[in-house]
């Protein structure tokens, strides 16, 4: 039995609202099933305006031309993130601080962001690994007595809560993703813009709609619609949005499902070796098992895991490289103090698959597998 280390979320529902979607009117965005998908998390996020993206990072460009980043602006985040977090505000003139991570939960360690801010500092972004949530009280807090903004990076935090509230609705900003990677997809891609300070709303439907005010045409507010102001076109079509309205109809469903795997994962590796260690989740977290994964010694023990791994034909793949030390990285940013844990805690991790209707058996294999690895390394 091979395992993948991912299989894309398909329910079966995605069909008939796709092939609806197909013989529709209207494809190129913001049609019912685009109004669909927002309305449905505006619901479950408590009044959050959502805009549907093409991707996460096109969300994240867009926050940034919100924020008005001009060149020479600093922007902290971590440096263990995907590189869209970095480039969306690159793409601006940006400089980015990378900020060291806490080991624990592999997200940015918010005790540090204080001294890496300078009167340059417009942004804190926040990643919330894993789909388990930064400190935001404590990032909030920074922000608010910095007069900075806060764009919460939640790519891997749809239906995951901190002290009870949405990933992505704390901060300024957030965005979500519905890569096929994610425990939610929009036909392979896709992405969420999360608007939580009422002042950015027009703007953001200006500079989705390509710098346009035709959404306010559309509604009547205007007799005719111009260029207003800078834009791109980040309108999903409507197949990609009715391909996640059929899985938002069962979110509750995937997240239970993946939810189990992740506990039996968890509870069947739980003291199995001395070399591992397992995630952690911080009391006032609700994660949604977006991902399951292990640190070994070292990277020369990482490295051995996923070949064996690969001989048991079991996919075990690691993360990111940390920006800071990529050519790109050095180039657009810095290190701000040590690299106490970033590097070494990166080096030291591994996935295991997980997705949404993983069989029994085949978690039962991962598992059996991880043991008899452990016992030959």
């Amino acid at each position: 039995m091979n395992i993948p280390f991912n299989k894309p979320p398909y329910t079966g529902n995605e069909d008939q609202y796709v092939l609806a979607a197909m013989r529709s009117s209207k494809m190129s965005g913001d049609g019912d099933f685009t109004l669909r998908c927002q309305s449905w998390f505006e619901d479950a996020l408590g009044g959050t305006k959502t805009l549907l993206t093409p991707s996460c990072t096109q969300a994240l460009e867009m926050a940034a031309l919100l924020l008005d980043i001009q060149p020479g602006d600093e922007v902290i985040m971590p440096s263990y993130t995907f590189v869209s977090t970095a480039n969306a505000f690159v793409l601006r003139g940006a400089k980015i601080v990378f900020v060291d991570i806490r080991p624990d939960t592999m997200n940015i360690d918010e005790t540090l962001i204080e001294a890496a801010v300078t009167d340059k500092t417009k942004v804190i972004v926040p990643v919330h690994y894993a789909g388990v949530a930064c400190e935001m009280d404590v990032i909030m807090d920074i922000a608010a007595r910095h007069n900075l903004y806060v764009v919460e990076d939640a790519a891997q935090g749809t239906m995951s809560t901190y002290k009870g509230r949405p990933l992505g609705t704390i901060g300024h900003l957030g965005a979500y993703s519905f890569h096929e990677t994610k425990n939610y997809t929009s036909g392979g891609e896709g992405g969420l813009l999360l608007i939580n300070d009422e002042s950015f709303i027009n703007r953001a439907e200006i500079i989705r709609e390509k710098g346009t005010n035709r959404s306010q045409f559309w509604r009547g507010m205007v007799d005719k619609y111009t260029w207003v102001d800078v834009g791109s076109s980040y309108l999903p079509s409507e197949l990609q949005a009715a391909y996640l309205y059929g899985q938002l109809t069962v979110a509750e469903e995937i997240n239970k499902d993946r939810l189990n795997t992740w506990n039996e994962y968890n509870r069947c590796l739980s003291g199995l070796s001395d070399k591992l260690v397992l995630p952690f989740v911080p009391q006032d977290c609700q994660h949604n098992a977006h991902m399951y994964y292990l640190k070994l010694d070292d990277l020369a023990c990482r490295t051995k895991f996923i070949e064996e791994m690969k001989k048991e034909k079991i996919m075990a793949v690691f993360h990111y490289v940390p920006l800071h030390s990529s050519p790109c990285g050095k180039v657009f940013g810095e290190m701000t103090a040590e690299d106490k844990f970033t590097t070494k805690e990166s080096e030291r991790l591994v996935r295991l698959p997980i997705w949404y209707g993983m069989q029994a058996l085949e978690r039962q294999r991962v598992i059996e597998a991880v043991s008899n690895v452990l016992e030959r390394i």
